[in-house]
Formats: structure tokens, sequence, C-alpha cells
């Protein structure tokens, strides 16, 4: 590529990763834009994060968020040119991560107000999961038209913003340490 500007969109018109020329408004482009737009705030945010750990789930996701990305850009019957999709393995790990991360957290007594900590990085946080749920309502209007068709996708979108809760919780510092999960687990068992 010799330039960023291909002049390809100038007629209002875009090519899915498939090869399919569709509007720049078609609910496909919507769904994979908002998802570029989660990416690019997770960005922000892992900016922003104090700890490495965090740093590094938030790198982990937006990785993780190129793999359903290329599937929301490409078309139905073209879904076999896709190297890698989100399927039960990556869910299964993926609600495993989200498991241990709610078992550190301390929950709190009430409604949480984004920003509301004093932590940046938190408040960016919860500002990616606002993203993630409205990439997850683009998601099921893809689904529902029948333009995708992959349940683990649709359950992986919807985990991921109660998985960016949790970071930015973890983010605040209201959390446990990793210590003190294993103690408690292991005072429990006994």
């Amino acid at each position: 590529m010799s330039s960023i500007t291909t002049k390809v969109g100038d007629k209002g018109t875009t090519f899915l990763f498939s090869g399919e020329e569709v509007s720049k408004d078609s609910p496909r482009t919507m769904a994979y834009g908002d998802l570029d737009e989660l990416v690019s705030v997770l960005g922000v945010a892992r900016c922003h994060a104090r700890l490495e750990e965090i740093k590094e789930d938030i790198l982990t996701i937006q990785r993780d968020l190129f793999v359903a990305g290329a599937e929301l850009a490409t078309a139905l019957d073209h879904v076999g040119l896709l190297k890698q999709r989100i399927g039960a393995v990556e869910l299964k790990r993926f609600e495993a991560r989200r498991d241990a991360l709610e078992a550190r957290i301390k929950m709190p007594d009430g409604f949480i107000i984004p920003g509301g900590s004093g932590s940046i990085g938190a408040a960016h946080l919860d500002h990616a999961r606002t993203i993630a749920r409205r990439v997850e309502r683009r998601a099921v209007t893809l689904q529902r038209a029948g333009l995708i068709d992959n349940a683990h996708l649709l359950v992986w979108l919807n985990r991921l913003s109660d998985y960016l809760w949790l970071l930015a919780r973890l983010e605040e510092g209201e959390s446990l340490s990793l210590r003190e999960v294993r103690r408690r687990k292991e005072s429990a068992s006994t």
C-alpha cells in the first residue's frame, strides 16, 4: 500500500474482508466500525492503566477483538477464509479468566458511577464497557438478519462487557490480591 488514501470509499461504499462491496452504513460495517472504536478506547485505557496485569489483559482483549472483527467483516458464506474464529475453546478460556478476576473483586454495595474513583484507567474501561455492549447489540442485529452464525461469538461479546466492568474495578484498587484469593479458597475447603 503506497498511501492510506485509496479513494475506494469516496462513493460511500467499502469492501468486506471477503471482498463484497457494501454500503458504509450497512449493519455489518456499523458493527465492525463500533468494534474498531472499542479497540481504540481500550488502547487509551491500556495507556492509563496502573497495573501491568491490566495492561496485558487489555492487549489480549484487543487482539481477540481483531479476531471477532474479522468475522463481523466477512460474509457468512466466506467464513472459511478466516484463519481463526471465536469458538468454544476461546469462550471457555475467556470465562475462566472472568471467573478468576471476579474472585478477586470486592463487589460494591451499590451502583458504580464511572470516574467516581478518580482512576482515569477505570473510567476508560467503563467507557469501553458501554461500547462493548453496543458492539454486542450490533452483532445480535447481524445474527437476526442471518449475516453471522456464531453463537460462541455472541456469548463472548456478552461476557466481554462484564469482564471490562471487573477490570475497571480492579483498576480502581478495590480487589483482593491473588494470595488472598488462594488463602480464602484454602480456608473454605478445610
